[in-house]
């Protein structure tokens, strides 16, 4: 298996850890939407709450496209609607058609549990050419 092909991405509305298979060092992307933020704009109106959010999770979905693109097979799983989310914005997006994107919905997980998880799914997929 070469594991430069396969990237798995547990994921929530907040951040995204990518996982590559043999690779102990994970990356994490955050979403520039904090809690403060949205306390900040819901203060001045809930309008410009959802407009600001809206803003920074498109910012945060491209930002983890952006890696996405590196690899062939990519499975994103977490506990929220987070993944199908950016699951349908990149299907909107001709240059992630030739890429593998699966979607499982999982618990919170520890760290080594997600490498543990991204690894156990990958095991059995076939060599990416």
């Amino acid at each position: 298996m070469l594991s430069n092909h396969y990237l798995g991405v547990w994921m929530d509305h907040a951040s995204a850890r990518l996982m590559q298979i043999g690779n102990p060092i994970t990356e994490t992307i955050h979403s520039d939407f904090s809690h403060e933020i949205k306390e900040e704009s819901l203060f001045k109106s809930e309008s410009l709450m959802h407009n600001k959010e809206q803003h920074e999770q498109s910012t945060y979905y491209k930002k983890i496209g952006e890696e996405i693109l590196k690899y062939k097979h990519v499975l994103l799983f977490g506990p929220t609607y987070a993944k199908v989310e950016l699951l349908n914005l990149l299907r909107k997006d001709n240059r992630f058609a030739q890429i593998k994107i699966e979607v499982k919905q999982t618990d919170h997980m520890t760290l080594p549990q997600e490498l543990a998880f991204v690894k156990a799914y990958f095991k059995h997929e076939p060599v990416l050419m």
